[in-house]
């Protein structure tokens, strides 16, 4: 089986909800500073300004942010395998799962003894490395 990675895109709703309340909350603000401004109000220009400006960096941080957890989450398909055995001589072989596999399913004959048909003894998921490191207690 091979293994398939497929980006997931997934963003919060939340996320999808506030952020661009945000930026038009920025804009607004960034307008009215202007308008402050042209009126000769600077005190206030300048509170709406870095108004504006905080807002628009934070919402702009957080999509480039939702963005980049997007694009690095990849889900893999586990690697299935099947043990296959004969029951008479003991001959053991493992390949990638196929569809249709399922334990004690018997195959064809064995290629020692022909006379006996091989068997599908056990379908595992093959542990990675990392895996096995989050497993384990110690």
């Amino acid at each position: 089986m091979s293994e398939n990675t497929a980006g997931t895109a997934k963003i919060s709703t939340f996320v999808l909800l506030i952020v661009p309340m945000v930026l038009a909350l920025s804009l607004v603000a960034l307008e009215l500073a202007v308008n402050a401004f042209i009126l000769g109000e600077e005190i206030v220009a300048g509170y709406f300004l870095f108004l504006g400006f905080i807002a628009m960096t934070r919402s702009g941080y957080v999509l480039l942010q939702s963005r980049r957890r997007v694009m690095s989450m990849k889900i893999t398909a586990p690697q299935v395998m099947t043990t296959i055995e004969c029951r008479k001589c003991g001959d053991k072989s493992v390949r990638e799962f196929q569809r249709g596999d399922y334990v004690f399913k018997e195959l064809e004959p064995c290629k020692k003894c022909p006379d006996d048909k091989m068997l599908i003894t056990a379908i595992y998921k093959e542990v990675k490395d990392k895996e096995k490191e989050r497993a384990s207690p110690f």
